[in-house]
């Protein structure tokens, strides 16, 4: 099959949105800023989920689910939340729709909703809204709920996975009685998702904490893991906020302490969303397509019959229909390609396309020597090996792709995260190895602000392990006492 991908060296931009296309995994909808995820994409997300899922339910939260539409007043109680979200926020005016009595449907002016509905850009308000009734005591705290669900953000730009009008995400929301717990929480659900990115995406993050203008609408910190991409921008991979007790002040949710005082709790919020798979896709494909770390590729063996008689065909599938199940019995997920619609070397394409981690081609031949052909898709090498023992070869070697995908990754950023000490080195770094930046600042949301309106990149975090040195900021020569991680973004 011809790809018809575009190198990621000659148009990055285009290269990604022919692998998205290509590969089945998404397309763009009807509706303007949408997208489909079509059924390989959201296996893909489903891998995710399920993980993700089991690894909030370990760290001690339920799921739950709150509605789509949020009262517009809920809004104009926390101030700093409805200035960020003010300018995205699709609105709901009227409840139903009539015929003008030509054929065409129109809005009832008579329906017209008595307050406004926004549709959800993010649960906060409508969440501890309702928490108000399900605390009282710090008998009930803490509380620790998830919410799996569709937001939306209106978006002018749009790009597959990366920012569409409406995505999927999971958002957590939790309510404590001290402030050290739901720092500890908002730290913890970091940890959950920096370790989901590199053991199970394979994808290296830099763990910290925003900046006051990076930060969430509403938080007083926002901790977030950022992960490089193979065009040298930064990409935003999970936040994890400390809220502190602004949304229980605006709601007015308080519960009776130990010692029988009235307190506001303290929360935290958390989420991912699709922009995963995007990360994913940017983090590790190549020009012949993706390239998926095998603990979330949908398929990671696929195997297909090469043969010239239906003897032979017969030979080759008795042989598969003993292997599947041995994989199988060790976690494996394989499909048997025997198709006879489609020729072996459109098949063999296909599979690369898709990011199968592992294809076997066994043929005639194959079947007198007792051996197999395997590719890995990583690398694109190819060997013979042995059928005997070939299912414990295989766990073997999918553990290896892991950890190789996740070791090219963590060496390309490691050759692109560079020390700039001025201003003139800063941008040349920019414009040419790109990559994570890290230089010192002064600390002001108004250095921030300008480097950014002039280079057009931003503060990505302050690491959590970062070192304390004493400098100065690369823009206004004042003292700092640690370098930051600058980049473009997505």
């Amino acid at each position: 099959m011809s790809k018809g991908i575009t190198s990621k060296n000659e148009d990055y931009s285009q290269w990604y949105n022919d692998i998205v296309i290509k590969a089945d995994l998404a397309e763009h909808s009807s509706v303007k800023g949408c997208m489909v995820i079509k059924p390989y994409g959201y296996s893909i997300w489903e891998k995710m989920q399920g993980i993700l899922d089991q690894k909030f339910k370990d760290t001690g939260h339920s799921n739950a689910y709150f509605p789509l539409f949020i009262p517009k007043s809920y809004f104009s109680k926390e101030a700093s939340h409805v200035e960020g979200f003010a300018t995205e926020c699709a609105v709901v005016t009227h409840y139903r729709l009539k015929n003008d009595g030509n054929g065409n449907i129109i809005v009832d002016e008579t329906a017209k909703l008595e307050e406004e509905l926004i549709v959800r850009p993010t649960s906060e308000t409508i969440i501890w809204n309702t928490y108000r009734g399900w605390i009282q005591s710090y008998r009930d705290l803490p509380l620790l709920i998830n919410q799996w669900a569709n937001v939306v953000r209106w978006e002018m730009r749009t790009r597959l996975f990366l920012r569409t009008t409406e995505f999927l995400w999971q958002e957590g929301h939790t309510a404590h009685s001290t402030a050290d717990e739901a720092i500890e929480e908002t730290r913890k659900m970091l940890d959950v998702y920096a370790d989901f990115a590199e053991s199970f995406m394979g994808l290296p993050v830099v763990k910290g904490v925003k900046t006051a203008n990076e930060r969430f609408a509403g938080a007083l910190d926002t901790y977030c893991i950022e992960a490089l991409m193979q065009d040298g921008k930064a990409l935003q991979a999970g936040t994890s906020h400390f809220l502190g007790q602004n949304f229980a002040k605006a709601f007015d949710v308080k519960f009776t302490n130990k010692e029988g005082k009235i307190e506001h709790v303290w929360a935290s919020s958390w989420g991912v969303s699709t922009r995963l798979i995007g990360a994913l896709i940017m983090a590790h494909s190549d020009d012949a397509g993706l390239v998926l770390p095998p603990k979330l590729a949908p398929i990671q063996v696929v195997i297909v019959p090469i043969y010239k008689s239906d003897e032979e065909l017969q030979k080759i599938s008795t042989f598969v229909d003993e292997l599947m199940p041995k994989l199988k019995a060790l976690g494996v997920s394989v499909k048997y390609d025997d198709r006879d619609t489609q020729r072996p070397g459109f098949k063999f394409a296909e599979y690369e396309l898709k990011g199968v981690p592992i294809r076997l081609a066994i043929g005639g031949r194959d079947m007198e020597n007792g051996t197999v052909e395997l590719a890995r898709r990583d690398t694109r090498e190819k060997q013979t090996v042995a059928q005997e023992g070939l299912e414990i070869f295989i766990t073997q070697l999918l553990e290896d792709i892991q950890q190789s995908i996740y070791n090219k990754a963590l060496n390309y950023r490691t050759e692109h995260t560079t020390d700039a000490n001025s201003y003139d080195e800063f941008k040349e770094l920019l414009d040419g190895k790109a990559g994570f930046i890290a230089a010192h600042w002064d600390g002001t949301p108004e250095t921030e602000q300008k480097i950014k309106e002039e280079t057009k990149a931003t503060i990505r975090c302050i690491p959590l392990d970062n070192k304390q040195e004493e400098g100065v900021c690369i823009y206004s020569g004042k003292p700092s006492t640690q370098r930051v991680l600058f980049a473009r973004a997505y």
